[in-house]
């Protein structure tokens, strides 16, 4: 959604793909780049570039999640300190500032555009597109995405007259393999959050979220509403990755998938679900959702279930999903 919405400014020419964002987010101007992932923080060298917008969109600004990245790295240690190990909690994180404050005191893990890394990449996406929009994240959504859509249920929290309908999240207790509460019904997404994060922060119900898919798989319209151009999504769904930056990333998705503008891009097939040009994500709270093209399909899986526990369930899913098609 956050790459939609700063596709929407690039449309605009507020934004261009390939432009620094020094500009916007000036804590992340003049670089250092570690030399070694895991090495000390002293140890580093100026970014060959800028950050660009591109960057973002693609998770490839030189910070984020790798599976090569030790918890025992001074990289990794200052970035719990720094409230940056995770992705900004609705109910603990700093403020926006506050926290690219925090992310410009720290060198890089990677050049700009080098490397595939999950997460980070899409919440500093959310501060861009609010700053260089003047408005609030949730705002700018709401006005230019949620509300042509009709997706009433879509925001960073719950108002308190909804919260009957959230489920409470789980996560299985890996020394009993018993379900255990992760999240109350009360919890992270009943207040509106300091940090609107645009990695991962948002609400949202099966009906809304097909609404977000279809509105894609239609080439940027649903109904009479249009919400990109049809270039723009084309774009958008389309493998940015090279070969080496796939290899690097299959850690975080199965192959043969590659990674588009906030959302991963089917390259291959390899079995019932993997059609070419079908894109979607999946997410740490147990979603699944994918649109494809080819087969005229948008379909979801919502379970409140901790990744990687609801894994299974995704690929019992999607081969049904794909078993029930009819020529």
């Amino acid at each position: 959604v956050t790459a939609v919405a700063a596709l929407i400014l690039v449309e605009e020419c507020v934004l261009r793909l390939d432009d620094p964002v020094d500009e916007w987010l000036p804590e992340l101007s003049n670089r250092q780049v570690l030399k070694q992932l895991n090495g000390p923080l002293h140890e580093t060298i100026p970014a060959a570039r800028s950050i660009t917008l591109r960057d973002l969109l693609t998770l490839r600004m030189g910070f984020g999640y790798t599976m090569d990245l030790s918890f025992e790295s001074p990289i990794w240690q200052a970035m719990g300190e720094r409230h940056l190990a995770i992705g900004p909690e609705p109910t603990t994180a700093p403020s926006i500032d506050v926290w690219m404050q925090s992310l410009g005191s720290l060198p890089l893990m990677a050049q700009p555009g080098e490397r595939w890394m999950y997460e980070t990449g899409s919440d500093v996406l959310g501060v861009l597109v609010a700053r260089a929009a003047g408005q609030s994240l949730g705002d700018f959504m709401h006005e230019r995405i949620f509300a042509p859509l009709g997706m009433k249920d879509t925001a960073f929290s719950v108002p308190q007259e909804k919260l009957d309908r959230l489920p409470p999240c789980y996560q299985v207790n890996h020394e009993t393999g018993a379900l255990a509460l992760f999240d109350e019904v009360d919890g992270y997404w009943s207040q509106p959050p300091v940090f609107p994060a645009g990695g991962g922060g948002l609400v949202s119900t099966v009906d809304d979220f097909y609404a977000f898919g279809e509105m894609l798989r239609n080439g940027g319209k649903l109904g009479n509403d249009r919400i990109l151009s049809r270039p723009a999504v084309e774009v958008m769904t389309t493998n940015q990755l090279t070969d080496e930056q796939q290899q690097d990333a299959t850690s975080f998705f199965v192959e043969p998938r590659g990674w588009g503008f906030g959302l991963s891009v089917v390259t291959g097939r390899t079995d019932l679900s993997m059609v070419p040009g079908r894109f979607g994500w999946e997410g740490g709270y147990g979603t699944s959702w994918a649109s494809d093209p080819k087969e005229e399909l948008t379909a979801i899986l919502m379970t409140q279930l901790l990744f990687p526990q609801a894994a299974a369930v995704y690929q019992d899913f999607w081969t049904g999903v794909y078993q029930a098609l009819e020529d």
